[in-house]
């Protein structure tokens, strides 16, 4: 979720869990900034991308957004406050909106596919619910209006209790779009014999009825974008059509879906060499975070060869650009090296470490 988003889900529910009271706590307007900016303090830790192009994948979504953590940040934000207004409440009045804000930020980004390190320092496993794209204009609308109802009806808080319930009821409506996404998709492997496979439906812009379903067998993935809402056929995005019509039109109706299929290590002249760059000690980063991993190329040339991997959990179609590329390289049978892609051109390689 982007951070916008998350404040704005602090200040909404900093406002739909005021006191009736302000007798002993927190001043409305002061509770509502305190809770958008704990709601974006977990995004803080984006400062480690400042050091090596890991540092991102590895600390992003982390210790900051850890529910272990949480108590720790929240006494150290509250102590902070009261350092920032030495006049009025103590610790106590800051503690509880600042935890609630951190941890509605933790839920906006459990609900996405990028998962978040819920238990971290201890573990970094992630937790992703997969139910929600990372920009959801729908999501992020309803926030919007939930607040400016709360302004309309400033002595009120029930209209920010209407906005987050609204909030929670959409991501159980998603919830239960993916689950017909993914029936659609075991529909698909059983009729196809590959009874063993690992489906998943991903969210896709820029409609909650927009997925990505897979189908994981081992060695191929199936895959297909459909639209849970549209009956016939879209026609085709015309040559001046805007950034939202170009990311909507490719997902189709279930009647008229279309599969595609990869093999997660390329075809078979191409599959000794993968195999050999995934196995290599060095590029354990990228198996521990892409849960997708799939061939995107292999560039041979002189002197350097590159082979480069990419999680099918970010293909998103009208999208200029696919994130999270890595590969290893070397030069002239010398040794692997990791690196990161980031553009299409094969010179625009940095390294990782």
């Amino acid at each position: 979720m982007d951070t916008l988003t998350h404040a704005l889900s602090g200040a909404l529910l900093a406002r739909a869990t005021a006191p009736a009271s302000s007798a002993d706590t927190l001043p409305l307007r002061r509770r509502i900034a305190i809770g958008t900016l704990a709601a974006a303090f977990p995004d803080s830790d984006v400062v480690m991308s400042w050091t090596t192009p890991l540092a991102y994948l590895h600390h992003h979504r982390g210790v900051t957004h850890s529910l272990v953590m949480l108590v720790l940040w929240a006494l150290l934000l509250a102590w902070l406050c009261t350092k920032v207004w030495r006049k009025g409440p103590g610790w106590r009045a800051y503690f509880g909106v600042i935890a609630l804000g951190i941890g509605v930020h933790i839920a906006g980004d459990w609900i996405t596919s990028f998962g978040t390190m819920v238990l971290a320092p201890l573990s970094d496993w992630r937790a992703a619910l997969s139910t929600t794209f990372i920009i959801d204009l729908w999501f992020s609308g309803i926030i919007l209006a939930g607040l400016l109802a709360s302004w309309r009806w400033r002595h009120s808080r029930w209209p920010a209790v209407a906005g987050m319930a609204a909030l929670c009821g959409y991501v159980v409506f998603q919830f239960a779009l993916q689950q017909r996404a993914v029936d659609f998709g075991e529909r698909f492997a059983a009729a196809s014999g590959l009874h063993n496979a690992r489906v998943s439906a991903l969210p896709r812009p820029v409609s909650p009825f927009n997925w990505m379903v897979v189908v994981d067998d081992g060695e191929r993935y199936h895959y297909s974008l459909v639209s849970l809402w549209r009956k016939d056929l879209p026609p085709p995005p015309a040559p001046d059509a805007g950034f939202i019509a170009r990311l909507g039109a490719p997902y189709l109706p279930l009647t008229h879906a279309a599969w595609l299929s990869g093999a997660r290590f390329g075809e078979a002249e191409q599959a000794a060499l993968a195999r050999d760059v995934m196995a290599q000690p060095q590029f354990a980063f990228f198996g521990w975070f892409a849960q997708l991993p799939v061939l995107y190329r292999i560039d041979q040339g002189n002197p350097h060869t590159c082979v480069w991997f990419q999680d099918l959990r970010f293909f998103t179609p009208g999208r200029a650009s696919w994130p999270f590329r890595y590969g290893m390289c070397r030069e002239q049978g010398g040794p692997w090296r990791p690196y990161q892609l980031v553009s299409e051109n094969a010179d625009s390689r940095v390294p990782v470490y």
